[in-house]
């Protein structure tokens, strides 16, 4: 019997080709952010819309209508998870992915997610509260802070990862 190798698969790349150096790290990256931001989003809706029922999405009309607008909503950051989740999957199919930038990606996305729904949707356009208490201050406050931490972590571990070479950086992946 004849014994013939398999030919390695076309999809496959090496972390130092071109490849990894040019759109695969920002598939990283942006693969992190929609997974933080699907994930941040969720926890937000099954946390404070569902379980605590603190508030739904949009609070200036019927129990139905908000009830409605958290269903688009968790919608919303389903679709951003899944596609976050499919750009994770090309990145281990390729063997092109590097944790820490995505987890800075990860802690970047759910960041701004958060940031943005304390200050855009809560203050600006004032679709809900965090709770309806009489001093939502403190809500406020914690739930901004948490949110600005999770920016600084991610944006700390994507800057680590920009300063360092292909070869390198790919090798804790």
């Amino acid at each position: 019997m004849h014994n013939q190798s398999r030919p390695e698969s076309k999809t496959k790349r090496n972390p130092g080709s071109v490849g990894a150096q040019g759109r695969l790290p920002s598939l990283n990256l942006w693969s992190g952010i929609l997974f933080g931001l699907g994930l941040v989003s969720f926890i937000d809706e099954t946390v404070f819309h569902q379980l605590l029922h603190w508030h739904h999405f949009y609070d200036k009309s019927t129990t139905s209508i908000g009830l409605i607008s958290d269903g688009i909503f968790h919608a919303f950051s389903w679709f951003a998870t899944i596609g976050g989740l499919f750009m994770l999957a090309h990145l281990l199919r390729t063997d092109a992915l590097h944790k820490k930038r995505w987890w800075g990606g990860v802690l970047l996305g759910g960041g701004l997610f958060q940031l943005y729904d304390g200050t855009i949707q809560h203050k600006i356009m004032l679709l809900h509260q965090i709770r309806y208490v009489e001093n939502v201050l403190v809500y406020d406050i914690i739930w901004n802070l948490f949110a600005i931490v999770l920016v600084i972590v991610g944006v700390m571990l994507i800057i680590q990862t920009k300063h360092t070479g292909a070869a390198s950086a790919y090798a804790d992946s």
